[in-house]
């Protein structure tokens, strides 16, 4: 019996672990009592064992959910905004409403051009705008100026406000053909609101403004006169730098090279002064031509006028001719040293291409109407200036 009994108990059986004891005589009984103790207890000491440890393997358990439940937590946290984002459009719906103003510089991109809007409140988000204009080819044909849009707009909208031009104010200047370039800068001064000392200080820096080597500094003639629209970021500076550039762009398309652009615009100059009618352009380009080919001093009234800077009059005064300037032809042969004003595409073009012809002289016999004349010799010529006087009779002071 006592050996049945420690087998059971070192196995751990549970169905023996509290076993009753046996019936029998005392001897078996006392034997029983003091012979099972060691392996009673061992059985005892194995159970706890197991107790505790199911105790830490539940801990253990609690431990890992909770770290996994903060993961989780901590998951939702992070992933939120994200899964937000996804969730709301980043575009707004509608044409908006309200007033807001909205620049578009020169050369800005398609990112700059959204940034700006989203800056502004007009649209959500850049992104929005950027994935408008992708889907509408007009969009890279937006221009510079101040537009006037509406807050919370969709960007389909929104660009199509840009695109339409009654949504746009820009500053224009018309620069008229002739002038001098102290007209010219008075003339920008008024119409973009710059400071007139920001031409002035411009006009000192021929490098920037792009004038060629040629022209030795001097703006005149290289200011193309013409219709430009400036918005309110573009310098002083920037202006003039544009307007020679067209000038510079213009005489490429004639065909005249760099070595050739001075005596081009110079004649150009003088033809634009002289001659009112695109008729006559090519026909006076061509007696300055060939005067100049003969030696023959040119003797025009509009190089003196610009000598002297004065407006206003056809004819110059004696101490007018008598002022000693490279640039007065009727003291100097040959062509003055360089443009006397900013001449037009027209005069360009009659001092590329001249019309063939004899003459030698030329007047205006009405200026009111700019009727010229032209004559091959100086009795001819004398005619016409008869006519030019009987008209400067009929009409005083304005000769």
């Amino acid at each position: 019996m006592r050996k049945r009994h420690l087998e059971t108990s070192i196995f751990g059986d549970p169905e023996h672990d509290h076993e009753e004891p046996h019936d029998g005589g005392s001897e078996d009984s006392s034997a029983g009592a003091g012979g099972d103790t060691p392996a009673r207890g061992r059985a005892e000491s194995r159970r706890a064992h197991r107790r505790k440890k199911g105790r830490r393997r539940i801990i253990v358990l609690l431990v890992a959910l909770s770290l996994v439940a903060g993961a989780g937590a901590a998951a939702i946290l992070v992933l939120r905004p994200f899964v937000s984002s996804m969730a709301v459009s980043n575009d707004y719906v509608g044409a908006g409403s309200g007033s807001v103003t909205v620049v578009v510089h020169s050369g800005d991109a398609g990112r700059t051009i959204a940034a700006a809007l989203e800056k502004a409140g007009v649209v959500k988000s850049a992104a929005a705008f950027l994935a408008a204009s992708a889907s509408d080819p007009r969009s890279g044909s937006i221009q510079p100026g101040t537009y006037t849009l509406r807050a919370h707009m969709s960007a389909a909208s929104s660009l199509a406000m840009l695109l339409d031009p009654a949504n746009r104010t820009v500053q224009r200047v018309t620069i008229r053909e002739g002038l001098w370039v102290s007209e010219i800068i008075h003339e920008l001064s008024v119409s973009t609101g710059r400071p007139l000392a920001d031409y002035t200080l411009a006009l000192q820096d021929p490098v920037m403004l792009g004038l060629p080597d040629a022209a030795k500094g001097n703006a005149e003639g290289y200011l193309f006169p013409s219709t430009y629209e400036f918005d309110a970021s573009v310098t002083a500076a920037d202006q003039l730098h544009t307007m020679v550039a067209k000038s510079l762009d213009e005489l490429g398309k004639l065909g005249v090279t760099a070595d050739k652009m001075q005596r081009v615009l110079t004649i150009a100059s003088i033809v634009e002064a002289e001659a009112s009618g695109s008729a006559d352009r090519p026909k006076v380009a061509r007696v300055i031509e060939n005067r100049l080919a003969i030696q023959m001093p040119l003797q025009l009234d509009s190089t003196v006028s610009f000598v002297a800077q004065r407006r206003g009059k056809i004819t110059t005064t004696n101490a007018e001719r008598a002022t000693e300037s490279p640039y007065n032809t009727y003291l100097v042969a040959g062509l003055p040293p360089g443009p006397i004003d900013s001449p037009g595409l027209s005069a360009m073009q009659a001092a590329v291409k001249p019309t063939p012809g004899p003459w030698m002289y030329f007047v205006a016999v009405n200026p009111q109407t700019g009727e010229t004349r032209f004559a091959v010799d100086a009795a001819g010529h004398a005619a016409n200036v008869k006519l030019f006087q009987t008209w400067c009779s009929d009409h005083p002071g304005k000769c």
